[in-house]
């Protein structure tokens, strides 16, 4: 039986999708009902754990941006240390393991240790986010691509080039850039962005506290600022926020569009 036990064991990285709890997949439901440790993070639903074993034992590992932090050299320590115990582990992450999920790191450390890894892609935020107020993120009238980039790199050598980005006719996808929203701002219209491109910022994708705003690159700051709106967040900056228009329907997001709808059509 232990011999069986040491075979079984095995880490899988696991996307639990935005938050509606619906957008699990099926195989990610699968890998939660092997668990005997599960390591979740603070951006999943833990609706999810109803696919949990009884038996399984739940570590919360939260990581969320501006907030005290588990950190990522303990939760990669413990990962290997289940797995060498012979405990089959799944990290359950927020949105997909591989984008912006630090998944290529915990997967590489647990490789390097010798433990089997598996990784089970989830709906990334980005994706999820853009859809759940009607906007593609490409459309053949408007944008042939979509470009997903973090709000700040690992360090200042690493952060992204807004200049460059600011030239591209793509959709920009931007994770974790609330905080620094007027930087991001600034350096794209310095870069030739039209301060007339539309932009949405949705909070808490697919959840029960969703909310959402549609704006100009012009007045993204002041806007985002009145309207209370906070991490987790997603901009998406690029004329295919015009789709959106039809899907925003709260009185605070109504006087909002009336205002991009004039300044879209002047």
């Amino acid at each position: 039986m232990e011999q069986q036990k040491q075979q079984a064991a095995k880490v899988y990285l696991v996307g639990a999708g935005p938050g509606d709890p619906d957008l699990l997949t099926l195989k990610a439901v699968k890998a939660i009902a092997r668990a005997d440790v599960i390591l979740i993070d603070d951006l999943v639903n833990p609706e999810v754990l109803q696919y949990a074993p009884s038996t399984a034992r739940v570590v919360n590992v939260g990581k969320r941006g501006g907030c005290q932090q588990t950190p990522q050299e303990f939760i990669e320590r413990l990962m290997l240390s289940e797995a060498q115990a012979g405990q089959c582990v799944v990290r359950l992450k927020g949105g997909d393991p591989f984008i912006f999920g630090r998944g290529g790191e915990e997967r590489d450390h647990l490789q390097a240790a010798g433990i089997e890894v598996e990784v089970v892609n989830g709906i990334s935020s980005g994706l999820a986010a853009p859809a759940s107020i009607g906007v593609p993120l490409t459309h053949r009238d408007w944008s042939q691509g979509a470009i997903f980039i973090t709000g700040h790199g690992k360090n200042a050598e690493s952060n992204p080039d807004w200049t460059t980005l600011a030239k591209l006719n793509l959709t920009l996808v931007i994770y974790m850039g609330i905080a620094r929203c007027a930087e991001i701002q600034a350096a794209l219209l310095a870069g030739g962005k039209s301060g007339a491109t539309p932009v949405a910022v949705i909070q808490s994708a697919t959840g029960m506290a969703q909310a959402q705003l549609i704006t100009t690159l012009s007045a993204l700051p002041q806007a985002l600022a009145e309207s209370g709106i906070g991490s987790p967040a997603i901009i998406v900056i690029g004329d295919v926020v015009r789709c959106a228009v039809q899907e925003t329907t709260s009185a605070s997001t109504q006087t909002l569009r009336d205002a991009v709808l004039a300044q879209l059509t002047a």
